[in-house]
């Protein structure tokens, strides 16, 4: 074989195994991504996942997500347990307790929380209720205050405030109203005297003509844990690696929510940029102008590595049980899977 055959045979074989090496790779199967639905209120406290999604670190974890919105922590955790709803970050609440215990769903991380020297929640009066006397919380009791559901955060909220201040909720009426939209309406209207609620809801409310701040919750339940992170119990037991992938997504998106807004540590860019994107999620229906403000108001602390405030959780159980709104025999471990996060 003379020179010229031998390259022209090389080059042949070189172009067929790379012709075959292409045929090969494009005939690999693709590994599609796991699809989840993740349940979400339109709130800034509801950021990280938000975050997560837009900046790709649920793709990078191989997770194709789709958000579901409520308007309530209860209805989140009935999605959770039927299966409608992959993972919810929301308050704890009697009813996701009572789903807990039947084995339907899991805490299994830490969301917001409540720091000293960071925004927090908000107690209001109607300016009806504070011309009349209702200036802060210690002049509760007798009052009306508006809750979403019985056994809600916002129960829960009420009953710590009363506590502190040596009364109970049996001295209030608490007017259940179901959705936090009914709740500012009431509350405007002077139809409930008091609620709490996060910043950037609470404090745009109290700059109006109808709502006066009052109090903060932070000076009644000082390491309150706001929100938590849940699943599934068939997720948590039967699908760590998915679990692990949605919580490592999540806490990437929490870490640059707390960087931008938080913090502060990425400058008034860095800022502008965070409320750029949760503004696609949060108060989406106002011009990005008039929201700014009122996303940057609920900028509270997102616990890093979604860690879980496990004392906070145990005294919410306590309430629970104590006020008959779960069985008393719950024990937390029946709540809470500590196996993928920190614990304090």
């Amino acid at each position: 074989m003379n020179s010229m055959t031998r390259r022209s045979f090389k080059k042949a074989v070189i172009g067929s195994a790379l012709a075959l090496a292409t045929l090969g790779a494009s005939s690999l199967p693709a590994f599609a991504a796991d699809k989840i639905t993740v349940g979400a209120l339109r709130f800034t406290s509801h950021a990280p996942s938000f975050v997560a999604y837009e900046k790709g670190y649920f793709t990078d974890e191989g997770l194709e997500v789709e958000f579901k919105f409520f308007q309530a922590a209860q209805p989140m955790a009935v999605a959770i347990a039927s299966g409608d709803v992959d993972f919810g970050i929301t308050a704890i609440s009697g009813g996701l307790i009572n789903l807990a215990e039947k084995g339907a769903v899991k805490v299994i991380g830490g969301g917001l929380q409540e720091e000293p020297g960071v925004n927090g929640q908000v107690i209001l009066a109607s300016k009806g209720a504070y011309d009349d006397g209702l200036t802060d919380p210690s002049k509760l009791k007798g009052r009306s205050f508006g809750i979403t559901q019985a056994g809600s955060s916002f129960h829960y909220m009420a009953a710590k405030i009363a506590e502190k201040e040596g009364f109970s909720t049996a001295d209030m009426k608490l007017v259940p109203l179901q959705k936090v939209g009914a709740i500012i309406g009431a509350l405007k209207s002077g139809q409930v005297d008091a609620w709490s609620i996060v910043p950037h809801i609470g404090i745009p409310l109290a700059k109006g003509d109808a709502v006066v701040q009052i109090g903060m919750v932070a000076d009644y339940i000082p390491d309150y844990q706001v929100t938590t992170v849940f699943t599934s119990t068939k997720n948590a037991e039967e699908k760590p690696d998915l679990v692990k992938r949605f919580l490592a997504a999540f806490s990437k998106g929490a870490d640059d929510f707390n960087a931008a807004l938080v913090d502060k540590t990425e400058g008034e860019d860095g800022a502008n940029a965070m409320i750029t994107l949760i503004h696609k999620y949060v108060y989406a229906d106002q011009p990005i102008e008039k929201a700014a403000p009122s996303i940057q108001n609920g900028a509270m602390r997102m616990n890093k590595g979604a860690a879980l405030n496990m004392t906070n959780i145990t005294d919410q159980l306590d309430w629970f049980k104590a006020e008959g709104l779960v069985s008393k025999d719950i024990a937390i471990e029946t709540l809470v899977n500590t196996s993928y996060v920190e614990t304090f």
